[in-house]
């Protein structure tokens, strides 16, 4: 493969995976964010209908999803473009993926805060903007960063819906090269270097949320202090035993 190649069909399809994961996290956040809270709410019949759509798109196949948003819908009168098509079924997939998030994480407030807010007379949407959202959402980066790693290797599913994607680009310059083995390698290496940097980027956001709230974490020790602690540890354990010995 050559550096022609890799500009020609590569660079594009990078930007188009990149725009694809961009739109679809956009709206699986609103879906999140609007059917999380939903699914922890006072009246049982707004209970049941988020937990219809959670149990709905939890439970069907993204790529059967894209397909009949792309093949279906025109029977209907609705057609999309390919990448929208891919993008909506990406984004309510995953945004049902994240609601749980959400409403796992609203339901770790502690019982304290929300009696705070009651007493303090807040209503509801007061109570979640001020008090809940604020604590909860630290602990949401995590899963939403797996979920984000995700949607980015799931934007692959777009190329069977021609939508000129890193994965769809790959195929083609395969079929053109015949040579599998550099192809496939290098679409390794690039959903790798773009899932590192975003994991990356939700850390340093995760460290900026929990600052915010006055829990910053603790950096991450490096290989070398690993390792001495461990060695620390070892020669602590190792006196201890020869001391019980005597």
């Amino acid at each position: 493969m050559t550096s022609g190649m890799f500009s020609t069909w590569f660079l594009p399809g990078i930007w188009i995976t990149i725009q694809v994961t961009v739109y679809s996290a956009a709206l699986a956040a609103v879906v999140a964010f609007v059917i999380g809270p939903l699914r922890t709410s006072p009246y049982w019949i707004v209970r049941f209908l988020a937990g219809v759509y959670f149990e709905v798109f939890r439970g069907t196949s993204a790529l059967v999803l894209m397909f009949w948003m792309f093949f279906a819908l025109p029977l209907f009168g609705w057609q999309l473009v390919p990448m929208w098509a891919g993008v909506s079924a990406l984004g309510l997939t995953y945004g049902a993926y994240g609601s749980e998030v959400v409403r796992g994480a609203l339901a770790a407030v502690a019982p304290a805060q929300r009696e705070a807010g009651i007493a303090l007379s807040f209503t509801r949407t007061q109570r979640l903007r001020r008090i809940e959202l604020p604590q909860a959402w630290p602990e949401m980066i995590p899963p939403f960063n797996n979920l984000l790693i995700e949607l980015l290797k799931g934007t692959a599913l777009v190329s069977v819906i021609t939508v000129a994607d890193m994965t769809f680009a790959g195929n083609l310059v395969r079929l053109g090269s015949n040579e599998s083995a550099p192809i496939y390698t290098l679409l390794l290496v690039l959903y790798f270097v773009l899932a590192f940097v975003l994991t990356r980027g939700m850390r340093a956001l995760e460290r900026h949320a929990r600052a915010g709230i006055g829990q910053a974490p603790e950096r991450e020790p490096g290989i070398v202090s690993r390792w001495l602690g461990a060695r620390k540890e070892r020669a602590q354990a190792g006196g201890q035993a020869a001391g019980g010995i005597g």
